[in-house]
């Protein structure tokens, strides 16, 4: 970012001799404003703002001393000052230094000590951006944490006062999933693409929260999935444009998918809760939307309370028939699997099938079949399990709630428990920890490797989580992080480079991950670490 200077002085030849006596445009300056006196430059100052002020003393209406004395105590700017005057008076010198300017230079000014205060400036200026940036990121980073906890429903009280007091969250309180709706063409996407995509997503829905920008994460350490943005919304927002909360969803969502032309993104808006305190409830009522989405219809918008709660006066279980379908899926019998479903439409329709009575049955078959896959490995996260079944069936172009869906759907389930009931966690655990060590700073994902070695991908994660306790994504950005922290002590790489080598295209997401590990930025570890030697 160029550095804006303002010339001031009321001997126009000072000025323009200013201007050409070095190139200012190589020492990364523009002047912005060249002042006849001390009082234009207020006027000035009171409109725009600047980087360094380089001002003569002796001037008519309003000095040099004047100009910096009513800068500095209105606080008009907080620019570097550089006083220039032809009096080698000490008086004037006292004046200056009180005033916090940075040098006091005597006329006729020389080329070579002009240029090298204004690098001097330029350093300064640097050092002070990059202090208050990672100010930003440290209080950043520990919203996250304490965020993440809430999210989590492990929040503590320090926890929840830390957020009501950094966080704007007065109301009620929505957790809502951005999602990137079409998994398959993802994976034909690469991860720069992915990245790019979601960057402008984040971009487009950032200028539209305008104030509210910071309840917009990229960055959430709760779920697996890169291409997702949550985002905390509070009753206040809808208000305070005079919309109401679906109109604001609806221009939220469109805006959203302003920034991506190549994939449909949806939101899923999980249950309302009346307190910021409580928002562990409606994060989890979105994760339950994640996996039920694959058996609803397609929308932009779906919100829990519409779409996972049935009015049971409307509808009727079909008992037996749910039963067997049940029996056949533990058998893993594609045949009967078929057969069951069939059975199960006949039923529905004797009773005169609707999209309740569907949906109702459809929710109950989910129970069920989730119980068994509790049964074989009780640390299986069921919202993962019906999650990752639920892409895989979307993958096709099935009509949900359809003949052809709920058997596509049940087969899926039956492959998922064969492979709950094969002792795979062992030796598979201890291939994917060397892939790790030897792989991190690829893209590595569960996916790929539940490919490689032909696990099931959610299963895996399910093992791996019970191994480790932690995500498979957490542990390999722990690991990232750990490598990162050796380089920063073992080399002079700059941040950015480290970053890129340990597996990390986006440097804020890499500090944020740093921070919330480390407990400080990558340049405050180096820095500590290398005065304790």
């Amino acid at each position: 970012m160029m550095m804006k200077v303002m010339l001031v002085d009321d001997e126009p030849f000072i000025l323009q001799g200013l201007s050409v006596i070095i190139d200012w445009e190589k020492e990364g300056c523009e002047i912005v404003k060249k002042a006849s006196d001390g009082q234009e430059a207020l006027r000035y100052l009171r409109e725009n703002e600047v980087d360094l002020i380089i001002t003569d003393i002796r001037m008519p209406k309003i000095n040099g001393i004047e100009l910096l004395e009513t800068v500095r105590n209105e606080k008009l700017s907080e620019a570097y000052i550089i006083i220039l005057s032809g009096y080698n008076d000490f008086k004037y010198a006292q004046a200056a230094i009180r005033y916090s300017a940075m040098e006091y230079i005597l006329k006729p000014v020389q080329k070579e000590q002009l240029i090298e205060n204004i690098r001097r400036v330029a350093k300064k200026r640097e050092n002070m951006i990059q202090e208050e940036m990672d100010s930003q990121r440290m209080q950043r980073g520990y919203l996250l944490q304490n965020m993440t906890a809430l999210l989590q429903g492990k929040g503590k009280e320090q926890n929840i006062s830390y957020v009501k007091e950094n966080f704007r969250c007065g109301g009620g309180v929505r957790y809502l999933h951005i999602c990137l709706n079409d998994l398959s063409a993802l994976d034909e996407m690469s991860d720069e693409e992915v990245s790019e995509l979601k960057d402008r997503i984040y971009g487009q829905v950032s200028g539209y929260l305008r104030e509210n920008e910071d309840h917009l994460f990229k960055d959430f350490f709760v779920y697996e999935e890169d291409y997702e943005i949550g985002f905390i919304y509070c009753d206040y927002m809808a208000k305070e444009r005079n919309l109401s909360e679906e109109e604001f969803m609806k221009a939220l969502q469109k805006t959203a998918q302003g920034g991506s032309e190549k994939l449909p993104v949806i939101l899923l808006v999980g249950k309302w809760v009346e307190d910021i305190a409580k928002v562990s409830h409606s994060y989890s009522s979105a994760c339950v939307l994640r996996s039920f989405k694959g058996f609803q219809d397609t929308k932009s918008i779906y919100y829990y309370e519409k779409e996972v709660q049935v009015n049971p006066s409307r509808t009727v279980l079909c008992i037996q028939s749910l039963n067997d379908l049940v029996k056949a899926v533990e058998q893993n019998d594609t045949l009967l699997i078929n057969k069951s479903v069939d059975a199960l439409f006949v039923e529905m329709d004797r009773l005169d099938r609707t999209r309740e009575t569907v949906t109702m049955n459809l929710n109950w078959l989910i129970f069920r079949l989730l119980n068994l896959a509790t049964e074989q490995d009780e640390s299986v996260n069921q919202d993962e399990v019906l999650s990752y079944i639920s892409e895989s069936v979307s993958k096709e172009e099935i009509i949900r709630g359809s003949r052809v869906h709920m058997r596509k759907f049940a087969c899926e389930c039956a492959e998922y428990l064969v492979q709950l009931r094969k002792n795979v966690s062992g030796g598979i655990l201890t291939e994917i920890e060397n892939e790790v060590k030897e792989r991190y700073m690829e893209n590595l994902t569960l996916r790929e490797l539940g490919q490689k070695y032909y696990i099931n991908s959610s299963y895996l994660g399910q093992i791996f989580r019970k191994r480790y306790g932690q995500s498979f994504k957490n542990y390999l950005n722990n690991y990232r992080i750990k490598e990162a922290a050796s380089q920063l002590i073992r080399t002079d790489k700059k941040i950015s480079r480290i970053a890129e080598d340990v597996g990390y295209r986006d440097l804020d997401y890499f500090i944020s991950r740093f921070i919330e590990q480390e407990g400080c930025t990558p340049s405050r570890y180096r820095k500590s670490a290398r005065e304790e030697e």
